[in-house]
């Protein structure tokens, strides 16, 4: 009885509830991302995991540790063939399958050889739900909204990290094989809540049309998430472009081939932008915090193992807080200037990081734990969320599955290589090893200024006129660094404006007729 009413009551939403809904699955599977990522750190100087493993070296651990995104990586591709025949909801669906399947083995693994076996399983499953769900996100949110729900989605993966962090922290007082165990298992919870109630929610209205058999199924669902009839006009108007926008995109057929060929609307160059700025996120160093930090307060700033755990926990307290701030931003300064401004930070911030590292002293030390914090805010405030929303968006409807999995692969190929290198790295290189990363952002944030235009505000079918627009005459610009961009780039800065200037305008208007009705009413 309970679980025909869950049923009844899922399939019965319309409009907020509805969106809240597959926003939450699409969040618990960005907060077992999370969660696996932070819950290593303290695994991986656990005493009971270490002889259990047979006590790895450094490099060991860095293998065992990035098996993860060998498997993400895998899992990532294998989304983008099921990302169009399944759908976005079954792609979800058998990712957390595998991610509660391999949480489990790896809770139970008696031997390096399993667990390594399961961290690769699990690896898979996250790389399957991390590529679709900001796919399935972004179609079923309205443009104006569609920034600040995928925010949702990568603050409940911090969410993920601080849980994690915690668990370790409060398991650090138990000592035995429950401190690593527990742990590790605990993920399948969180798999569990999307396996119960991703059946009972639709596919995102974009897929159901383009694959259903009976075409009124995407426009029931377009006006279910809208909250309104399937005759209301805004409903109509949204369907007829989804429809034009597969027209535009007829001379591709959505196959592996398309990703590398224009098709009209520039198909193969979105692709690149797409597969570029996930792996620039990587080349940012986050995962030198994320997967390390406990370590990096012991053997950078020499801190025991409890105090290392302890501030790793606050650490990823202020990664949550400092996340709310980017869904204020990400739809009112946009995804582009986000990316700039917070690379150019976390440029200058590593540099800081070396400073306070290489001096040796007490307040050094102290500095160095401040430029970490600082790191953290500039990376969620820029390269986090955009960067999960932003191949959804510049990609086409047809590719847009295969080529946002190709993208999360590429940003899993990026933090395989990081965890892979990092502990030799801080070792072998110490201080001299933050330069690095510094430079790669201060690159990132001129390759963003050159060649990323911004999505932010505009429909996703109104992407594609972007790179379908021609520039003539006056219209070519005549600013000497501007030249040096991407024509795309100023296009879709016009298009933006434009597109704020006429939602401001139906703001006025729709100002005017609630006056004029609260008039009457009076």
């Amino acid at each position: 009885m309970p679980f025909t009413s869950l049923s009844a009551g899922l399939r019965g939403l319309r409009g907020p509830p509805l969106v809240a809904a597959i926003t939450s699955i699409c969040s618990a599977g960005f907060l077992l991302f999370g969660y696996d990522q932070g819950v290593m750190s303290g695994v991986v100087i656990s005493p009971s995991w270490l002889d259990a493993m047979g006590n790895p070296s450094d490099l060991e651990i860095g293998t065992i540790t990035a098996l993860y995104d060998v498997g993400a990586v895998a899992g990532a591709i294998l989304a983008a063939f099921t990302g169009e025949p399944l759908g976005r909801k079954r792609t979800l669906l058998f990712g957390a399958l595998l991610v509660a399947a391999g949480g489990l083995a790896m809770g139970l693994a008696a031997a390096r050889g399993e667990f390594m076996a399961a961290r690769v399983v699990v690896g898979v499953g996250i790389g399957l739900t991390t590529s679709v769900t900001p796919v399935y996100q972004s179609e079923i949110s309205a443009h104006a909204q569609r920034g600040w729900q995928v925010c949702c989605q990568l603050t409940t993966m911090l969410v993920g990290l601080l849980m994690a962090y915690c668990i370790n922290y409060w398991f650090y007082f138990h000592p035995g094989e429950a401190q690593w165990r527990v742990p590790l298992v605990l993920q399948c919870i969180f798999a569990a809540y999307i396996l119960v109630v991703a059946p009972f929610l639709p596919d995102t209205p974009r897929w159901l049309i383009r694959h259903s058999d009976a075409p009124g199924r995407g426009l029931a669902v377009l006006a279910r998430l809208r909250g309104k009839t399937e005759t209301d006009r805004e409903v109509q108007k949204e369907v007829i472009e989804i429809i034009g926008a597969l027209k535009a995109e007829s001379k591709a057929q959505g196959s592996w081939g398309d990703l590398f060929r224009s098709n009209g609307v520039s198909a193969d160059k979105r692709f690149y932008l797409a597969l570029g700025i996930q792996f620039m996120q990587q080349a940012s160093g986050i995962n030198i915090i994320t997967y390390f930090a406990p370590l990096l307060f012991q053997n950078a700033l020499g801190m025991t193992q409890q105090d290392a755990l302890f501030l790793g926990c606050f650490t990823q307290l202020w990664y949550v807080l400092a996340s709310f701030v980017t869904w204020y931003t990400i739809d009112r300064v946009g995804r582009r200037k986000l990316f700039i401004t917070m690379a150019l930070g976390m440029g200058v911030v590593l540099i800081g990081e070396a400073v306070a590292t290489a001096s040796g002293t007490r307040t050094g030390a102290i500095a160095a734990v401040v430029f970490l914090f600082l790191f953290e805010a500039c990376f969620t405030w820029g390269w986090m969320a955009c960067v999960w929303i932003y191949p959804p968006e510049i990609l086409p409807l047809k590719i847009r599955a295969k080529g946002s999995a190709l993208a999360a692969a590429a940003d899993f190929v990026g933090n395989w290589v990081v965890v892979e290198v990092t502990p030799v790295g801080i070792a072998k290189m110490g201080w001299r090893f933050y330069l690095i990363w510094a430079a790669f952002n201060l690159i990132n944030a001129v390759i963003v200024w050159l060649f990323y235009p911004e999505t932010g505000g505009l429909k996703l079918e109104s992407v594609d006129d972007v790179f379908t627009k021609e520039i003539v005459g006056d219209s070519v610009d005549t600013n000497v660094l501007h030249r040096l961009q991407w024509s795309r780039v100023r296009i879709a800065a016009e298009a933006v404006r434009q597109s704020n200037t006429a939602a401001a305008v139906r703001g006025e208007e729709q100002g005017l007729l609630d006056e004029t009705s609260n008039s009457e009413s009076e």
